[in-house]
């Protein structure tokens, strides 16, 4: 009998988490995958393989731009196809390991290659056979967007996934959209020797965030050689020969950009299209997102949805794996568990990174009606000076009264790793004299959190090192 307690739709982060804890529960379990191979978009075309090619980039920039006296370093190799191949290994090697090892251990799990489509608020079909369940957990993920631009599709155009695994490099990238993906794809490119042009619709590379941070960011990347295009609107797409040729209009002009190749990178749309949703009245928003609420249920209670497929806030691979985990509870025990994304973190893997938990400054104007704001220049951290990496910016927001920390966001080398501590501040609702009051190891980039924590009461410029 095709029948379960639980079907799962998706292979990657968010299905994984659910699958895991269904097989500790003991719940008879089926997941069901199409599309990305078994670990879905991080481990295949995602976070591994992106920020296994960063590293590289990152490795032959600072070999060349290091800026210490006395110290001459040439990089006299580069092959782009073998640095490729070294990330398609990698990617290889752990999907292997940390999903089809781990999903061959789970005793109470069956796991199916094929599309699955709702043929009732029970059963689903896949390749023509079907199968019932008491719950369900959609964690379809998500595809690359492919914006209405004229000719795009004739002319060919990349997304992420060819981005990650062309053997031969670009001499001329130009990237649509900026966010996480552009900006990663473009410096990544750039610091291989490729000519790179960011064309945003945007005044700003990444809205979301404080406008001062990703400003600082853009500058940095313009002087890496990025040509960066803001507030323009990309009309139509050509082929010259062997180049791609993009016409854009920004203010009242038109212009074109020439290139190679084109990288798609105006975000993702959520893979509910083929789970005939409508015929079991699970609903979606105007963005093809499938609605949940709090605790990840959709209009039907027994139907969940986590990860990119549906509509919450946050969308990376931690939030899908613990949403998925948290849903699996909610549906086989009926529990009420969820998420708090504001104090969620999230990164952008550029060279300085870029990172952020919690409220903004506008988000505060917006709820306060003031902010309780600070910002610190790497200039004034004694590690950032120690290793000649002074580019970057914190800023803290904290509550107008009781000055607990209400948002920290880093522009810095490693700032992804710099703001897990800022996570635990903001989720504890720490204060910033709990901060000034602690003890971070002298010279470290983690000091900036307590120097910006002083910055409220004191003139940073007057304290020694190691106040």
């Amino acid at each position: 009998m095709n029948e379960y307690d639980l079907i799962i739709i998706g292979g990657g982060a968010g299905a994984f988490a659910a699958a895991i804890k269904a097989n500790e529960l003991g719940a008879k379990t089926l997941l069901v995958n199409k599309g990305l191979p078994l670990g879905g978009t991080c481990v295949n075309v995602g976070c591994v393989p992106s920020k296994t090619l960063l590293w590289a980039g990152e490795v032959m920039y600072l070999a060349k731009s290091h800026n210490i006296p006395g110290i001459d370093i040439e990089v006299k190799d580069f092959n782009f196809s073998k640095v490729v191949q070294h990330e398609l290994d990698l990617v290889a090697k752990l999907r292997a390991e940390k999903y089809e090892k781990v999903l061959n251990g789970l005793e109470n799990v069956t796991h199916i290659e094929g599309r699955a489509s709702f043929v009732s608020l029970s059963e689903i079909e896949v390749a023509g056979q079907k199968y019932q369940a008491k719950k369900y957990i959609i964690a379809a993920g998500s595809t690359a967007t492919v914006p209405p631009i004229e000719g795009i599709k004739e002319v060919g155009y990349l997304t992420h996934i060819e981005a990650l695994q062309i053997k031969q490099q670009p001499q001329e990238l130009v990237v649509v959209g900026a966010g996480p993906l552009g900006l990663e794809f473009a410096q990544m490119y750039s610091r291989f020797g490729t000519k790179v042009t960011i064309l945003q619709r945007n005044i700003s590379i990444f809205p979301p965030a404080e406008a001062e941070l990703t400003s600082s960011l853009a500058e940095i990347l313009t002087q890496e050689g990025i040509t960066i295009k803001t507030s323009i609107q990309v009309k139509s797409a050509r082929k010259d020969g062997t180049k791609k040729i993009l016409t854009y209009v920004i203010g009242d002009k038109e212009e074109e950009v020439i290139a190679d190749e084109i990288l798609l990178a105006t975000g993702k749309t959520p893979n509910t299209q083929g789970l005939s949703l409508d015929k079991v009245g699970v609903e979606v928003d105007d963005k093809q997102a499938i609605k949940v609420n709090a605790q990840f249920q959709t209009s039907q209670p027994h139907i969940y949805a986590v990860g990119d497929v549906a509509n919450l806030p946050i969308r990376q691979e931690p939030t899908a794996g613990r949403e998925g985990t948290l849903s699996t509870e909610n549906a086989l025990n009926n529990a009420q568990n969820s998420i708090d994304y504001n104090t969620v973190p999230w990164t952008i893997f550029t060279d300085p990174q870029l990172a952020g938990v919690g409220f903004t400054e506008d988000q505060q104007m917006e709820k306060f009606g003031t902010c309780m704001c600070k910002t610190v220049s790497f200039m004034d951290i004694p590690k950032a000076l120690i290793i000649n990496r002074t580019e970057g910016l914190i800023k803290m927001a904290i509550h107008p009264e009781t000055k607990h920390i209400m948002g920290v966001h880093i522009l810095a080398p490693n700032a992804g790793e710099l703001i897990a501590q800022a996570m635990w501040l903001v989720k504890n609702r720490n204060t910033i004299d709990d901060v000034v009051n602690s003890l971070p190891m002298f010279p470290t980039l983690s000091e900036a959190l307590k120097i910006v924590a002083l910055s409220f009461t004191r003139d940073i410029s007057r304290l020694s090192c190691c106040i």
